[in-house]
């Protein structure tokens, strides 16, 4: 699919290209329900042709912390634990409950925009101390600094290798 636009409150059009190397465009009407399918479609080809290592996602959600001045990033690798939950952590702290919201908005954001990748599980918002981005493969901690302290992720995981990332 190329494009679609809502045509009327229950229409809707979308261009279906076919791939091939002399592309064939078709013009199709469709209702609401058809639409919202259609939609879903693009934007899952549209996150396998962005298709990011677990190296590369981990660079990008580094930078996407960078960005809101998030400090003491730390990344644990975890590839080679046995039964761990996923391939890496990322944490890093905010100074305040809106700095931790706008570093985890700002991960959710960029991830989705360059990477084409929506977490799986966001939770924490609500209290401000801590929140987490499951991506599966890698999962982001953004605590205040009392929080990181209380939980010790890194002591926890200290048989992983580690990685600090300069503040900006």
């Amino acid at each position: 699919m190329h494009w679609w636009m809502q045509l009327s409150p229950d229409k809707y059009a979308f261009e279906l290209v076919n791939g091939s190397e002399n592309s064939m465009k078709e013009l199709y009407l469709c209702n609401f329900e058809n639409a919202k399918y259609l939609k879903n479609l693009q934007e899952k080809t549209a996150q396998q042709e962005k298709h990011l290592s677990t190296t590369q996602i981990t660079e990008l959600i580094v930078d996407s912390i960078q960005d809101i001045k998030g400090k003491n990033i730390v990344s644990l690798d975890l590839r080679e634990l046995d039964d761990a939950p996923t391939d890496y952590f990322i944490i890093c702290e905010g100074d305040s409950s809106t700095q931790i919201s706008a570093i985890a908005n700002n991960i959710v954001k960029r991830l989705k925009e360059e990477a084409g990748l929506r977490p799986s599980h966001v939770e924490g918002k609500q209290s401000g101390t801590w929140v987490l981005v499951d991506y599966f493969d890698v999962i982001v901690h953004v605590f205040y600094p009392e929080t990181r302290r209380f939980y010790e992720i890194e002591e926890l995981w200290s048989d992983a290798k580690q990685t600090e990332y300069q503040n900006i």
